[in-house]
């Protein structure tokens, strides 16, 4: 019997390639001033390309935007603290993530978030969405000195939801992070589709989220 669904954040409940899109739009707005000298869709491609889906911190991200640029008014701690501030306004959850959540707690589901990422700048983002009075628990990878796939830290989720491996399913973005680490802990692993991989090895694959309280419906009724 499934007893608890755990989620990844970015790329699985929030779209986050929308929210980082409409976030360097803004902040170009914001900066205009100062970085005007060069034109938005320059800038707005460069920092896409450069954030990598998110791969890349963004220390890292606007260090090359300040040498590439050339920017001499701006430097790029405060573009840092700009996106730190900033980022939480921007966020776009995927479609029928509320209703989804909705419905597994009406199907007395526990939920928990095993998400990669520093902790205040997760924990913002996942206020903004509005979901975190949903969630039994939340595990960011910055607060707990681990990160996925490392087993530790699907174990440690499922030791404070209080259910074994087998009773709980696992959905990510991420092949290996998040299906793979979660199958190797035992649980089923549930890929959220995503346009960067294919041929991923996933117990069920969901595009919408609204396919997940099927899934695990079907997932009860072999039990």
């Amino acid at each position: 019997m499934i007893k608890a669904a755990i989620f990844d954040l970015d790329g699985t409940l929030l779209n986050r390639d929308e929210s980082v899109k409409m976030f360097i739009d803004r902040q170009y707005d914001r900066l205009s001033k100062l970085i005007g000298h060069i034109p938005k869709e320059k800038y707005v491609t460069r920092f896409i390309e450069l954030d990598n889906r998110g791969y890349v911190w963004k220390d890292k991200v606007y260090q090359q935007l300040v040498n590439e640029f050339d920017f001499v008014n701006l430097t790029w701690e405060e573009l840092l603290q700009d996106y730190l501030s900033e980022f939480k306004n921007n966020c776009i959850p995927f479609p029928n993530l509320i209703r989804m959540l909705e419905e597994l707690k009406c199907n007395n589901l526990l939920l928990g978030m095993i998400t990669n990422g520093y902790g205040q700048f997760q924990m913002d983002n996942i206020t903004a969405l509005g979901i975190d009075k949903y969630f039994d628990v939340i595990l960011v990878s910055e607060w707990e000195g681990i990160k996925k796939p490392d087993p530790r830290i699907f174990n440690k989720a499922l030791e404070k939801l209080n259910v074994s491996a087998n009773e709980s399913i696992f959905m990510g973005d991420h092949p290996k992070n998040d299906v793979i680490g979660a199958k190797k802990v035992g649980m089923k692993g549930i890929w959220k589709k995503n346009f960067q991989w294919d041929n991923v090895d996933a117990d069920y694959i969901v595009d919408d989220l609204m396919e997940l309280p099927p899934v695990i419906e079907n997932l009860n009724k072999s039990y």
